[in-house]
């Protein structure tokens, strides 16, 4: 059923192709969450900007390994020469991009890296490492001294978006963790629950409900993402604690630093998908049109966005938050 709907899709974007014209495609790792959504924003605006045509494809969910596949065949097919991808899988789909490469395809990591990372030809994202760091110490100064019971609504095992934020959060926090370079979940004493959120509402509600039943004491809550953020608000909210327990986020989308402005979360740390997909679609058509290529690591940026200021942690508040939520400003 995907791969029939990215075919068409494709197949009605695509065509005609001139050789004037160079061809870019985007594959997120699904088409609903607001987060890609700003993303294909970006790459769209910058495609137009730029002369270009963009193709764009999603998986099904979060770690749709087989789906992204489908849709990096279908873009060379469709002549693509520079394909930006969100990588579901960091390792499932690293024998696609070799492939690809070896046929002169441009591939450019956004938001998350391959692993190895070397397997694309760059990476434009957040240092979600240190994205982790700062809402830790943000919950570190709130905090001040008082003993935390945390949970930690996570991604999924073995991503390293997931583990940089995670250990990234521990280590602002003070705990102790692992460094950005390891996929694992550091899982300190404090750490009183652990669940995968895999970045969704709804799954990010039962996962805090299945923590609260385990440890019904828990005060800090650590949160892959807004969505993720969202639904333990409202599991906290359903058993009336929501005042008792401060939630801490990663993204800085539009909609998360609104519900952070009416309290639902404490505090994030906001990064620039409109940027990433920016970059990369400007480094493609430098790329179709000289044939230089980007490489290494780009950082596209990460700010704390905060109600509340405390001592020690610098942070904007949740007017510039929404000024500059995604890269829109």
């Amino acid at each position: 059923m995907l791969q029939t709907r990215i075919c068409i899709a494709l197949a009605f974007i695509a065509a005609p192709v001139f050789a004037s014209e160079p061809v870019i495609g985007l594959i997120t790792k699904t088409e609903t969450n607001p987060f890609f959504v700003k993303m294909k924003e970006g790459a769209a605006a910058e495609a137009k900007a730029r002369g270009a045509r963009l193709l764009s494809a999603a998986g099904k969910a979060d770690g749709d390994n087989a789906g992204q596949v489908t849709a990096i065949e279908n873009m060379i097919a469709a002549g693509a020469k520079t394909i930006l991808i969100t990588p579901s899988d960091s390792k499932a789909i690293v024998p696609t991009i070799k492939k690809a490469r070896e046929k002169g395809v441009l591939i450019i990591a956004l938001d998350s890296p391959t692993d190895p990372a070397e397997a694309t030809d760059a990476l434009f994202a957040t240092d979600n490492f240190k994205a982790g760091v700062l809402i830790g110490e943000y919950a570190k100064a709130t905090f001040a001294g008082k003993p935390a019971k945390i949970a930690t609504l996570d991604l999924f095992p073995g991503h390293p978006v997931g583990a940089q934020r995670h250990n990234g959060f521990l280590q602002g926090f003070g705990l102790q963790s692992f460094d950005a370079k390891n996929n694992e979940l550091a899982k300190p004493a404090n750490v009183v629950c652990m669940a995968d959120s895999f970045g969704d509402q709804a799954k990010g509600q039962t996962a805090m409900e299945n923590c609260l039943q385990k440890n019904p004491d828990i005060n800090l809550v650590y949160t892959i993402n807004e969505p993720a953020a969202a639904g333990a608000f409202n599991a906290l909210k359903k058993a009336g604690k929501e005042k008792g327990v401060l939630i801490v986020s990663v993204d800085g989308g539009c909609q998360g630093i609104k519900d952070l402005k009416s309290g639902k979360f404490a505090a994030t740390s906001q990064q620039y998908p409109l940027k990433m997909a920016a970059m990369g679609v400007a480094a493609g058509v430098e790329y179709a049109k000289t044939g230089k290529k980007p490489s290494g690591y780009t950082d596209t940026g990460v700010t704390l966005i905060a109600n509340k200021a405390v001592a020690g942690v610098d942070s904007k508040d949740s007017k510039a938050g929404m000024d500059m939520c995604w890269g829109n400003k």
